[in-house]
């Protein structure tokens, strides 16, 4: 089945040597990768593929060689998850079910309907659609469905539908120490750059030395001029959390690019939607954080700002007072958003979302509004023009 896989790589344009399929052979054999699809695919791609320039093709080429080959994978390593038993009390209605579910009809009524709950409920429910509870169709708990509700006590989003969440929740820091898989995302943000020389004169400058050389009659006089580094500053705007768990490794390797290419860089972290308040370490964030009118205050605005989040959320969060999941917040998303685009014109937002998945949630239809058109997806063509938008309005 290799040799055969061999084969069509080298038909799909992939410059595949038999040293390196060797080289494959033996890392399996060594059982470098074993009983996971995923660790075969990147074991098979280091081995075989020695250019970024063809991960398309070998990819192409994989699919079609291995399609299917994924289910044999499951039925070895098959076992019954431990959260089916947890949660035997969620529903797992039919779309044509959840059609029939209602919303309470807009954000004023689902908090003042909490309200009421909150004063009339004396017990445990569980299973029904009115009181809070888990595994039903109430639009407060957990567990459960409904189209527009408040999310009370559960460990991580399920139908993506709830507009606020009542709850404390802890997200990791990302981590810039993360080795990229390719140079690919490195080479995008350099297309963002304006050397300027600063610090001490430490580099030679071999120009000035010979012409200083050659006026004092050829008695050697060196010149120093200090080293030559990318001058733009940058502020990163990270969301964390929710449904940007899918995204961490992309955030990591972008944030690790940035800290590799930008002397003048500064982070900070969000979750959904920048408000009033935001933090550097997601792990102290309810006890550190930084006034966002602080920040405006901090960083000039020769700073350019990326905002890199799905732009994925209730579009309550982006429009009304109190709309945060987390917290209550006085001023809706937009003031705040409008104001940092005031502060620092030169802004982009990157989205993780596939860029043809944008036009169906509200909410990112919403930010590209307010970021007049700067949205871009996280790949490399997206990044290049981020970074080329950014320099053009150096």
């Amino acid at each position: 089945m290799l040799v055969r896989f061999f084969t069509d790589l080298r038909a799909g344009g992939v410059p595949v040597t038999l040293p390196e399929f060797l080289s494959l052979l033996e890392a399996l054999e060594a059982r470098l990768a074993a009983l996971s699809p995923e660790d075969f695919y990147y074991l098979a791609r280091l081995a075989l593929v020695k250019d970024e320039r063809h991960f398309d093709r070998f990819d192409r080429v994989f699919a079609e060689h291995f399609a299917g080959a994924e289910k044999v994978f499951e039925k070895i390593a098959a076992e019954l998850p431990a959260e089916w038993l947890r949660q035997i009390t969620e529903r797992l209605l039919t779309e044509e079910e959840k059609r029939k579910v209602e919303s309470l009809g807009g954000w004023d009524k689902l908090l003042e309907t909490l309200g009421a709950r909150l004063a009339e409920q004396k017990s445990r429910h569980e299973g029904g659609n009115r009181w809070i509870g888990t595994g039903g169709t109430s639009p407060f708990g957990n567990a459960g469905y409904n189209p527009e509700g408040v999310r009370i006590g559960q460990a991580r989003s399920r139908h993506g539908r709830a507009v606020k969440v009542w709850d404390a929740r802890d997200y990791r820091n990302l981590d810039d120490g993360v080795e990229l898989d390719t140079r690919n995302i490195k080479m995008a943000l350099r297309r963002l750059r304006r050397f300027a020389r600063e610090g001490a004169p430490e580099e030679l400058d071999l120009d000035g030395t010979i012409d200083a050389t050659a006026r004092n009659a050829g008695m050697l006089d060196l010149k120093l001029v200090p080293e030559r580094r990318n001058a733009v500053k940058l502020l990163l705007l990270f969301d964390v959390g929710g449904s940007m768990d899918p995204y961490v490794k992309t955030c990591e390797e972008l944030f690790s690019a940035a800290r590799a290419e930008f002397k003048h860089l500064e982070y900070f972290y969000f979750h959904n939607f920048p408000y009033e308040r935001l933090w550097q370490d997601n792990r102290r964030r309810h006890a550190v954080m930084t006034s966002t009118f602080n920040l405006l205050r901090r960083f000039n605005p020769d700073y350019r700002v990326v905002f890199v989040g799905d732009a994925t959320m209730s579009p309550y969060e982006i429009e009304q007072p109190g709309g945060s999941v987390e917290h209550w917040n006085d001023e809706p998303g937009r003031a705040w958003l409008e104001r940092l685009l005031r502060a620092w014109p030169h802004a982009a937002w990157l989205n993780p979302v596939p860029q043809e998945h944008w036009g169906w949630t509200t909410s990112i239809q919403n930010v590209q509004r307010i970021m007049a058109g700067r949205m871009y997806p996280v790949t490399i063509a997206g990044l290049a023009d981020a970074m080329k938008g950014l320099a053009t309005k150096a």
